[in-house]
């Protein structure tokens, strides 16, 4: 039988709980959702407001893995949705307000993934992001490097920059921006991911190519487009592992000396709430923002 809980007043239904997801670690569905409701406090900030796009793995990363946009069949008429406009056409997508339908969404067992901008404003963001993405045999620890530059590079502007692990590979970088049509927003972090290549020689492409990444790191800025995504901070990822897409300190980023100095699990998550708080909660701020140049 499905168990039922209440969770601020709506019923959900919450299935196969004792079902292994990861199985590095015999992480199971159970496991996730608390994951979840342990870290709302500091993830829902990030989430409101946001359409979500969902990366669904209902039976553990190594299964059937794919991408979710539109609401899926079955959703709750007590979740919030909005219709997005889109270049084929107005779609509408999940917005997760609350700890129910954070609750909900988790169930279906899902990476959470966000645009630069809110459903009030599409098109226009409020933060920047980039994506920095090692090509073997780089690895976060030259993803590390290439942060650390490209946080001065941003301080030169007058922008404060904050930092996650992506939960795979690399890095996010991001910083709130005073709001801006996406494509200036993108236009901008493409002038600084060039500069990046320029000043830091063979170690950084801009390009997405694969074959021109080899043993550099990917600046990728296309994720401030209006269409792209990001990894939501606090998202678990579809990994052997339950990684989370977690937020360093500086000093970690300057301090890494080896890729699993900045491996998070979900297990890791709660205490470091405890001890930093919300390391990206100036993101959520209006005050933090500051103007493009």
């Amino acid at each position: 039988m499905t168990p039922i809980t209440e969770v601020e007043g709506r019923r959900l239904a919450l299935s196969n709980l004792e079902k292994i997801l990861y199985p590095d670690t015999g992480f199971t569905k159970g496991e996730v959702l608390h994951y979840y409701a342990t870290v709302a406090d500091a993830l829902l900030p990030h989430l409101r407001d946001r359409p979500v796009s969902f990366l669904r793995y209902p039976d553990g990363p190594g299964g059937q893995v794919f991408f979710t946009k539109n609401v899926p069949p079955g959703t709750p008429a007590w979740v919030r949705t909005a219709q997005v406009p889109r270049s084929e056409g107005p779609a509408r997508m999940v917005l997760v307000q609350d700890l129910a339908s954070l609750m909900w969404a988790a169930n279906l067992v899902t990476e959470f993934h966000t645009p630069q901008w809110t459903i009030d404003t599409p098109g226009v963001a409020d933060r920047i992001v980039f994506d920095l993405d090692p090509g073997a045999p780089a690895s976060v620890v030259e993803c590390c490097e290439v942060a650390l530059w490209l946080r001065e590079r941003l301080a030169a502007d007058g922008i404060e920059a904050y930092v996650k692990t992506s939960g795979s590979k690399g890095l996010h970088l991001l910083a709130a921006v005073e709001p801006a049509a996406s494509a200036e927003v993108s236009g901008y972090a493409k002038e600084l991911a060039v500069e990046a290549e320029r000043e830091l020689g063979g170690r950084v492409t801009h390009l997405m190519t694969k074959r021109l990444r080899a043993g550099k790191v990917f600046v990728d800025f296309s994720q401030n487009a209006a269409r792209k995504t990001t990894a939501t901070p606090y998202t678990l990822r579809a990994r052997p592992s339950p990684t989370v897409s977690a937020p360093v300190t500086w000093d970690e980023v300057a301090s890494c000396a080896r890729p699993g100095q900045l491996v998070f699990l979900a297990g890791d998550v709660a205490p470091r709430l405890q001890r930093y708080g919300d390391l990206l909660a100036p993101l959520l701020s209006p005050e933090g923002a500051r103007p493009l140049p």
